[in-house]
């Protein structure tokens, strides 16, 4: 039986975040993030696996290099959850801002 991670449960790791805000700026080969780490070069490659199963990421080949990018539509899928919970506390955060400025006063 085989499990399906979801994008959560990938950016639930703080190794997976660094490495998605690694190849944010730029495309890289797995050695060029393991460099990063103090992890094991194989233990990154599993967080770039799991990124990679969850669609974060996707690959590419030059030559016999592979480059791995961010994926901005799996990205968006987490933006469009956590929105809802943003609104919800920027109206909070305006709410104690308003009563605030009248307790000054």
């Amino acid at each position: 039986m085989e499990i399906r991670r979801d994008v959560f449960q990938a950016i639930a790791d703080p190794t997976r975040r660094a490495i998605l805000s690694l190849v944010a700026v730029q495309a890289m080969t797995p050695g060029a993030i393991a460099a990063n780490f103090n992890s094991s070069r194989q233990t990154i490659s599993k967080h770039i696996q799991i990124l990679n199963e969850c669609e974060l990421l996707h690959q590419t080949q030059s030559g016999r290099e592979i480059y791995y990018h961010l994926n901005p539509q799996k990205m968006k899928e987490i933006d469009n959850f956590i929105e809802p919970f943003r609104q919800m506390w920027d109206d909070r955060f305006n709410k104690l801002e308003s009563i605030m400025k009248n307790y000054k006063k």
